[in-house]
Order: structure tokens, then C-alpha cells, then sequence
């Protein structure tokens, strides 16, 4: 079994959260992305929270965690978002400039039990920016003139421009 245990717990408890930056800017990307990631395992190792899966998007981040069943995860979230916060900021001072009170994530995550859908989760988590991407793709549209190829009838009356009404 994949079980963990405490003193007097044996426990199995693992959540899919997803942290956002402020207005959804696409931050998470290059020097910071490589930053982040090292942030959040040493606050995950901290407090002793696996991390099972993990992926930063240009503008978001998943985690597929299991958190011991001491800590509340909206604490624990609540932890990684204000410390991960305080030690971005330190090693990027510039970035200050740009997010003013010291702001980098919204106020809320979204959270999910994992349960028996850990390997769909995973596969989720792992195959998402290349479903991202390929969703791109697919709305990109080819924009045709509707009136290519239609001839015009010169049965219908002729409509001045607007230069030809004011020399009138």
C-alpha cells in the first residue's frame, strides 16, 4: 500500500493544487520558473510535504502533493504562497517594481482530493502544456473572403461615397 504513518496514523492524503500569479500573468517562465520550483520543494521539505507530480505553465502551477493529515491544506497552502512570496522577492528584487505591495499570487488555489485518480491526475499534470498547446493550435483560425469569386449584379442601384456626396 501506499501508505504513510505517524505515531498513531496510517495515512494516504493527497491533493491536486493549482497556484495562480496576480492577473494571471505569465511569470512562471525562464530564471523564475527554475526559482520557483526549487522555492517550493524546500518549503514542501520543510514540512515534509511529498511532492508526487509538478508542472509550471507560463501562467499557472500544478502540484500533486500528499500533506500529512496535521496540517490543514488551506494553512499549508496559505504557508507556500506567503513564504515562496517573501524568498521571490528577495532573489529578484526587480520584480518589486513590477508587482508594487509585494503581491505575486492571487488570493485563492484551487484544491482536490486525489484519491483513487492519482494516475489520471499525474497524466493530467504531466501531459497538460502539450494539451495546452495543441488546443492553441487548433483555434487558430483561417479567415476566407466571403466574397471571393461571387459575381455582382449591376442591376442594383449605385451608392455614392461619402466624398461624392459632399462635392455635390
Amino acid at each position: 500500500m501506499d501508505e504513510k504513518s505517524l505515531s498513531h496514523t496510517r495515512w494516504k492524503c493527497q491533493y491536486h493544487i493549482v497556484l495562480v500569479p496576480k492577473y494571471r500573468r505569465k511569470q512562471i517562465y525562464g530564471k523564475i520558473r527554475v526559482e520557483l520550483g526549487k522555492i517550493l520543494r524546500k518549503l514542501c521539505d520543510y514540512k515534509h510535504v511529498e511532492i508526487i507530480e509538478a508542472h509550471a505553465m507560463p501562467d499557472h502551477i500544478h502540484m500533486l502533493v500528499s500533506i500529512p493529515p496535521k496540517y490543514a491544506v488551506s494553512d499549508f497552502v496559505g504557508y507556500l504562497k506567503g513564504k515562496s512570496t517573501l524568498i521571490l522577492f528577495e532573489k529578484f528584487a526587480n520584480m518589486k517594481y513590477k508587482y508594487g505591495k509585494r503581491v505575486f499570487w492571487t488570493k485563492g488555489y484551487y484544491v482536490s482530493t486525489v484519491g483513487a485518480n492519482k494516475k489520471a491526475v499525474q497524466e493530467y499534470i504531466q501531459n497538460q502544456e502539450q494539451a495546452d498547446i495543441m488546443m492553441d493550435q487548433l483555434s487558430f483560425k483561417e479567415y476566407e473572403d466571403p466574397f471571393k469569386n461571387v459575381e455582382i449584379d449591376d442591376d442594383s442601384p449605385d451608392i455614392p461615397a461619402d466624398s461624392e456626396i459632399e462635392q455635390k
